[in-house]
Order: structure tokens, then C-alpha cells, then sequence
């Protein structure tokens, strides 16, 4: 499916994609884990698999157990093993030539691809909605990498001022020293955010639900500013989790979670994910992003969107072409991952896929908790105010109900009487 691919590839990429598909891309083989034994016959498979058809509308919940595994063909374990695993054998020099050229898909070494971890991509990627995903180290690796695939020195990104704290460090520090530059916009400062684009402006960024005032953003309205100039919009979904929003149902193009968060759900285990919609014609400006749309010297001359775009030979492998493509998230992993070596642990990625298989019943719990304590002290004598979306009083009381129905999360601030004193004498 690439211009070096020997004869015999297509065939083999397209059995692949026959077990594969609809199931989101990840690295892995589809049909039995890497290195399990083989089966003596081809009898029936064992059952425990996600069922066929299921959307994250209408079976999150089933989605959340079942999506992205695939029960082991030995034994028939639903639960994926551990692959703790760094380099992985070939059948043969063919085999190892074309992995390692991008001209086949399988693990080679887990910087860049491990079973476990494609199975929390894969299940990540199909409750989002996404083509495809990659697992890193943490939510900052998923933004750095995130970027890495777009920016060059002396480009800029557009990104709203209502963001985690560690996030603006990030972008106003350490971006600032590799010449990549993050113009902040107030969250609903729509013409602001159009004014800030100029020829070097290459993405809009947001939270769904902005850390940590739980203030919700209009992703639509932002959307549509990106994507009238030629920009993807990338969404950091981390506090609304898929369970509340899914940015791709309103027009963001990359979304990156810290799966440490809410995704994992027990505080045991650091992880971040970039997801891709796979929809954007990365091709279609490939001046624009020289990553993914110009010939990519480290691997012969390939270049990303044209062999993973949607309109690529890999989509239509995929049954996917002219729909959807998952140049982003290849190039994520074969250049940042690859180079800058963010990888996540296999064992952080078992964690993190357990603790999803709870996540409605946790997101559940968090919104109603937090909905209970913001009308507790909107009402206290003692409280000026208080910051939550999910009160019918919130200026973004509307907005939640558009973008997360199910509940506003779980961040909210509160301001007390009395000023700083007084709630340094509450954090004591």
C-alpha cells in the first residue's frame, strides 16, 4: 500500500483489514494476541467479544467493557494479558522489512507498539468515536506529541486561556524554547481567536470542559472558526471523558486525553492517548503541514497523507476511503513516539483499560456528587460564588445541556466572603 511495498503486501495487509475492520486501527494483530500459541483448528471463536454494531450513543456502557479486546484464542482469557515485552521477533527479514518500513502493521518494539496498549487504543478510539489512537506516557506527552506532528519553529497555535495549569506552562515555556508559539484567547472570544491566525497558525486547541473551573466550550462555534481557515481543531477531552462529550460529534478533529484522570479512575497509574477522527485532508494542505503532507526522508520518501489519509490506499484497505484515514496518528507514533520515546508501560495500559470498564458508573457519581455540593454552597451565607455549569444559575447552564447532558463533570470553583484570608483559614 506505500511506493516500496513489495508485491506480496497488499494481500497480506488486506487479510489483516478483513479481520480487523470495523474496529478502529491499532497495532496489533486483530485475530489472536502476539506470541499466544495457535489453535490446532479453525473451529469456532470464543465469544466475549464486543457485539457488532454498537455506537457509543447507544451501548457506551457495553463499549466500555468489551470494545477493543479480543478474548485470547487459546484459552479463551477476556481479560488482555500483560505484554510486558520490548522487542518482538519476526517470522523472517521480509517480515521485519516491511514492519519496520511501515509497510505492514504489527509490534517490533514497545516505544512504539505493544498488544496491551493497543487494545486500550483500540477501545479508547471506538468510545470516542475516532479511527484510530495512540497510547503515550502522560496527557502532557499526548499534547507534545500531539503538536510535534504539526508544528515547526516559528509557528503558532490558537488556544483558549481557560486551561489546566500545567497546559499553560507548557505552552507559554516549553513550546516557547523549541519556537513554537500559543496565542490565548478568552473561551468565548470568537473574533479574537479569528484575528489571532495568520499564515503560520497551525491548529486551534481547547478543553471540552476547561480544568479547573468546569466551564464548558463551544466546540462547534470553534470548530467552524478552524476549520473555515484550514486548521484541525485538537480537544483535550481529559475532565469530560467520552462518557459526557465527544468532541468528534461536534467537529474537533484530534482529541487527547490524560487517561490518568478520569479514564483510569484510580490515581495508580499515569497514561496519555491521542485520538484521531480521521477525517481532516491533511493532504489536501500538505504545505501547510510538512510532517504529514511532504515526503518523509526517515522512511524512503513516504509521505503520511497521501499513503494514510482518508483517501489513501491504507482507508481503502480499511473500507474507509473518502471517509475517514488515520495519517495523524501513524505519523504520531512513527515520528514522535518513535523519536521523542514518550511510551506509556503496558502495565499503566492494563490499569488504565481496567479502570474504563467502570467509567459510566464513576462519571455518573461524579456529576451527581458534584451537582449536589454546587447547590449546597451556592445557597451557604458564607460563599460569594460559585462556578459550575451544571447549576441552573450558570451562564454555560445551556451549554451543558447541549454538549454533556449527562452531567457538567465534576470541576467547579467556588469563591468564599472574605477574600484570600479567609480561604487560606478553608484549605487549613
Amino acid at each position: 500500500f506505500c511506493p516500496h511495498a513489495k508485491s506480496d503486501t497488499p494481500a497480506m495487509l488486506t487479510r489483516l483489514a478483513r479481520r480487523a475492520h470495523p474496529a478502529p486501527f491499532s497495532l496489533r494483530s486483530p485475530a489472536r494476541l502476539v506470541g499466544a500459541p495457535r489453535r490446532f483448528s479453525e473451529e469456532k471463536e470464543f465469544g466475549g467479544r464486543c457485539p457488532a454494531g454498537v455506537t457509543p450513543d447507544g451501548n457506551f456502557n457495553t463499549m466500555a467493557l468489551h470494545a477493543g479486546q479480543q478474548p485470547d484464542p487459546m484459552t479463551g482469557s477476556r481479560v488482555t494479558p500483560i505484554t510486558m515485552n520490548t522487542g518482538f521477533v519476526f517470522k523472517d527479514v521480509e517480515d521485519a522489512s516491511a514492519k519496520f518500513s511501515l509497510q505492514a502493521f504489527g509490534p517490533i518494539y514497545s516505544r512504539i507498539g505493544n498488544p496491551t496498549c493497543d487494545a486500550l487504543e483500540a477501545k479508547v478510539a471506538q468510545l470516542e468515536g475516532g479511527m484510530a489512537a495512540l497510547t503515550v506516557s502522560s496527557g502532557h506527552a499526548a499534547q507534545f506529541l500531539a503538536f510535534s506532528n504539526l508544528m515547526s519553529p516559528g509557528d503558532n497555535f490558537v488556544s483558549t486561556n481557560k486551561l489546566y495549569g500545567g497546559t499553560v506552562t507548557q505552552f507559554t515555556h516549553t513550546f516557547k524554547k523549541l519556537g513554537w508559539e500559543a496565542r490565548l484567547c478568552g473561551h468565548d472570544s470568537f473574533a479574537d481567536m479569528e484575528a489571532a491566525i495568520d499564515e503560520n497558525t497551525k491548529a486551534i486547541y481547547c478543553e471540552s470542559i476547561a480544568n479547573p473551573g468546569g466551564i464548558i466550550t463551544d466546540i462547534e462555534k470553534i470548530s467552524e472558526i478552524a476549520h473555515k481557515n484550514g486548521l484541525p481543531l485538537i480537544v483535550d477531552n481529559t475532565t469530560a471523558s467520552p462518557y459526557l462529550i465527544r468532541p468528534f460529534e461536534h467537529g474537533a478533529d484530534i482529541v487527547v486525553h490524560s487517561a490518568t484522570k478520569f479514564l483510569g479512575g484510580h490515581g495508580n497509574a499515569l497514561g496519555g492517548l491521542i485520538v484521531e477522527k480521521g477525517t481532516f485532508d491533511w493532504a489536501a494542505h500538505g504545505d501547510k503541514f510538512p510532517h504529514l503532507g511532504t515526503s518523509c526522508e526517515a522512511y524512503h520518501g513516504l509521505n503520511f497523507a497521501e499513503v494514510f489519509g482518508k483517501d489513501g490506499p491504507v482507508a481503502e484497505m480499511f473500507g474507509t476511503k473518502g471517509q475517514t484515514g488515520m495519517a495523524f496518528a501513524i505519523a504520531a507514533r512513527a515520528l514522535g513516539l518513535r523519536d521523542i520515546g514518550a511510551c506509556i508501560s503496558p502495565f499503566n495500559a492494563f490499569l488504565i483499560n481496567m479502570g474504563i470498564e467502570t467509567l459510566p458508573l464513576r462519571m455518573d457519581k461524579h456529576c451527581e456528587n458534584a451537582l449536589a455540593v454546587a447547590t449546597y454552597l451556592e445557597s451557604h451565607p458564607k460563599v460569594e460564588s460559585v462556578t459550575y455549569a451544571g447549576l441552573p444559575s450558570s451562564k454555560e447552564h445551556e451549554l451543558a445541556k447541549k454538549y454533556c447532558p449527562k452531567g457538567a463533570g465534576s470541576l467547579f470553583a467556588f469563591e468564599v466572603k472574605g477574600g484570600y484570608d479567609v480561604s487560606m483559614m478553608l484549605g487549613t
